[in-house]
């Protein structure tokens, strides 16, 4: 009897799980699904904007190697100009710079014409950091916001307790662990998403800003130079010397 008992509890089927994740977003309704989706978009456009900046920097950082190794090599600065990416930041102020300097002979004072230059290089510094600060704004927002999104998907999940608790008259556990598991998700998926984009938007501003230094020491060479008609060069580490080729006896 016992063996053909364990038998028959064998054969019955496992009892569903109702507080799984699928379920407490099923009972929590419209709000739970919609503070799901927010997040979500929330969370990739944080990635999306993660990686793009980053590589985007990179390419940025990649190409000063070539502007200190090649560029201030060259005889002139529209020789060095031809040696960098068209497209390009280092290309970008390098133009500007030369554009500046054409037009700077209309001017009478030679005061005039220096601030000419440097507003120029400053105008195309500028344009650049804006663009690679672009997208940021979005990673603090939603480093600010997300947890807050979250926190009203607890929010509704506890009311939802607090109402089947008064319509059963107790506090019994079935009643109340749906709601309360849909608060607790709510409030994960909310500093799951918070805490990279916090983390992105510090680790690509503290890159920015490295970039924005270089950037400004580049413009101030380029208009020392463009000022002193070629004569003012940055100190240029010399190339590495090419291996004599094996003599053959």
């Amino acid at each position: 009897m016992f063996i053909y008992n364990l038998a028959a509890a064998a054969g019955q089927a496992a009892p569903q799980n109702k507080f799984g994740f699928a379920e407490a977003l099923e009972q929590g309704g419209f709000i739970a699904y919609a503070t799901v989706i927010i997040l979500g978009i929330m969370s990739f456009g944080s990635f999306f904007i993660l990686f793009t900046k980053f590589f985007e920097q990179n390419k940025i950082l990649s190409q000063y190697k070539n502007v200190r190794s090649g560029f201030w090599r060259a005889a002139t600065i529209r020789e060095g100009a031809a040696k960098l990416d068209k497209n390009s930041a280092w290309r970008q102020l390098v133009d500007d710079g030369l554009a500046a300097e054409d037009q700077h002979a209309k001017m009478t004072d030679a005061l005039e014409a220096h601030d000419w230059l440097h507003g120029s290089l400053a105008r195309s510094e500028a344009s650049i950091n804006s663009k690679l600060a672009g997208g940021l704004p979005f990673l603090a927002t939603v480093g600010a916001t997300s947890p807050f999104i979250g926190l009203f998907g607890t929010v509704v999940g506890i009311y939802r307790a607090l109402i089947n608790i008064g319509l059963a008259g107790s506090a019994s556990i079935d009643k109340v662990a749906g709601p309360v598991g849909e608060a607790l998700i709510m409030t994960a998926l909310g500093l799951l998403v918070a805490v990279p984009a916090v983390l992105a938007y510090n680790w690509l501003q503290a890159r920015n800003k490295r970039i924005a230094e270089l950037l400004s020491g580049f413009s101030t060479d380029l208009l020392a130079n463009i000022n002193s008609k070629g004569a003012v060069k940055p100190a240029v580490v010399a190339a590495p010397a090419t291996p004599a080729a094996p003599v053959k006896k």
